[in-house]
């Protein structure tokens, strides 16, 4: 449905909406047109190719590994929701505050919020009660996340460097870290929050019991 109407806007207009250069309009003007073309669909968690997913690394798994993720990993998307890794899907670019004629105006948080958080923390409890949150800050607006840490345990890492007596954040270096972290977690099949203890990636160690991980 949003793709469809994606679907109906110039580049001009495209470009506009999505805040892109031209290069990206065009080239997602394209993909929305095509979109019903199956053929052009991959699995989520090999589309992605932002530093996140490259250290998550995906394509190091073996067979029963990514079945694994697959049952424990969820992407937040604003064009599909909620994927897991497997979910084939189309090449796509989309923003959070993008407000469309077929969401009723809008933005795909508000759009999204009431569909997605019964699911997610259905999820959650299903998997045993603990969510370890990775996903970039945004994506909490997807979600009424009041209730989600009010029914769910949540524990959200932060990774920081120590420089000069100051703890900072530096945005690659965090978003590498939460893609090694989330690679930890599935590979060694982590249930307890309490064994992310052990994460150890470029210097990032565990600094604190509120889960900052810290580079000195």
């Amino acid at each position: 449905m949003i793709a469809a109407d994606l679907a109906r806007y110039s580049v001009d207009e495209l470009q506009h909406i999505l805040g892109t250069n031209r290069s990206i309009a065009v080239e997602n003007h394209l993909r929305y047109r095509n979109f019903p073309i199956e053929a052009t669909r991959q699995p989520a968690g090999f589309i992605y190719d932002g530093m996140v997913f490259k250290k998550l690394a995906l394509e190091s798994f073996s067979d029963q590994s990514l079945a694994y993720a697959n049952s424990r990993l969820t992407i937040c998307s604003f064009l599909y929701g909620m994927l897991r890794p497997l979910d084939l899907i189309n090449p796509y670019r989309l923003e959070g505050n993008v407000e469309l004629p077929c969401t009723g105006g809008k933005t795909m948080f508000e759009y999204w919020r009431p569909l997605l958080t019964d699911t997610l923390i259905d999820a959650v409890k299903a998997s045993g009660g603990t969510l370890v949150n990775l996903a970039s800050a945004e994506m909490k607006g997807m979600f009424d996340w009041k209730r989600v840490v009010k029914e769910t345990k949540v524990v959200t890492p932060v990774f920081k460097i120590l420089k000069d007596g100051k703890e900072r954040t530096v945005t690659i270096y965090a978003k590498m870290c939460r893609g090694e972290m989330a690679k930890y977690i599935l590979a060694n099949r982590i249930e307890d929050p309490a064994e992310l203890a052990g994460f150890d990636f470029e210097g990032f160690r565990l600094h604190d019991s509120d889960f900052t991980f810290l580079a000195q």
